[in-house]
């Protein structure tokens, strides 16, 4: 391959000299074989590289191969979630977070979860003897100093807000709490007239935005939240420490949607916009009183 460069080198120049006397702006190709001749005789003789010694020119194609593979590998080869040590994916999640953008993905996952290694939990199909069997399976919540325990069911409704659904859900599901007797969660939103009137236990669920339990500038109401707490169907209290759904980004009731009713039952202003901010609820401890900010 030396030989050859040799000879085409030096064909190139011949060829181009030749042409550029009968047509003198010929001579400008030197701008184009003038740089390849040079890097060819300098690879003639450079010590470092055997392979750019016995191959000039085209040698250096190996050295740009070798750069451009990882990105082919990447882009082209490899899956988002096979990579190593870090998967796309992976990688992926880190630059959104430390860019502050959304990195979260909906409907499911990407990884395949009857892959031979991947771990899960799943319910057991063993059927049980009907003599064993406990027809009302329940968990007591509240230790030793609880001044009124709960005997919770291990079957009950889980958080979904008046507003996100209508009346007449929010009365279906605390009718069959109470026909099943079991819990209702209340979301977010707070104790409704709706959660209250078929009389099922319920679950007051305080999250990110104090609704029930808050004053206009939305800062706690401990007001609000003694006189809630103290109802005879709020059997437990549950703080939503941030905004699962909506993690990083918060919520939003849109000015529109605030309507009498709901100003009412959150304690918001009505034809505003409600934020319920994506941060955690806190616990602030003075003078040995427990606060929530």
């Amino acid at each position: 391959m030396r030989k050859a460069f040799i000879a085409i080198a030096a064909f190139l120049v011949t060829a181009t000299v030749m042409t550029g006397l009968a047509w003198p702006p010929f001579f400008w190709a030197f701008v184009f074989v003038g740089p390849i001749v040079i890097l060819g005789v300098y690879d003639l003789y450079q010590p470092k590289h055997s392979i750019v010694r016995n191959y000039p020119v085209l040698g250096h194609l190996r050295y740009l191969m070798e750069d451009l593979r990882p990105k082919v590998y990447q882009y082209f080869v490899e899956s988002d979630t096979n990579g190593k040590p870090f998967s796309r994916l992976n990688r992926s999640l880190i630059y959104q977070r430390a860019k502050k953008e959304n990195d979260t993905i909906p409907f499911g996952t990407q990884l395949d979860v009857y892959e031979n290694g991947y771990e899960w939990l799943s319910h057991s199909i063993s059927a049980i003897s009907h003599h064993e069997l406990n027809e009302d399976p329940r968990v007591l919540v509240g230790g030793p100093d609880c001044a009124q325990p709960y005997s919770a069911s291990i079957y009950n409704v889980s958080a979904m807000s008046f507003g996100s659904l209508s009346q007449n859900a929010i009365m279906a599901l605390n009718g069959g709490a109470k026909m099943g007797n079991f819990a209702h969660n209340t979301g977010e939103g707070g104790i409704s007239d709706y959660h209250l009137n078929p009389g099922g236990d319920l679950i007051w669920q305080i999250g990110t935005g104090y609704f029930g339990c808050r004053h206009h500038d939305g800062t706690f109401n401990f007001d609000a939240f003694a006189e809630r707490s103290k109802l005879e169907q709020v059997k437990m209290i549950e703080i939503k420490l941030s905004q699962g759904a909506k993690p990083g980004h918060g919520g939003i009731l849109p000015a529109k949607k605030v309507t009498p009713e709901i100003s009412r039952i959150r304690l918001v202003k009505e034809g505003f916009d409600v934020i319920s901010p994506p941060w955690a609820l806190c616990i602030h401890y003075t003078n040995g009183n427990d606060y929530f900010y």
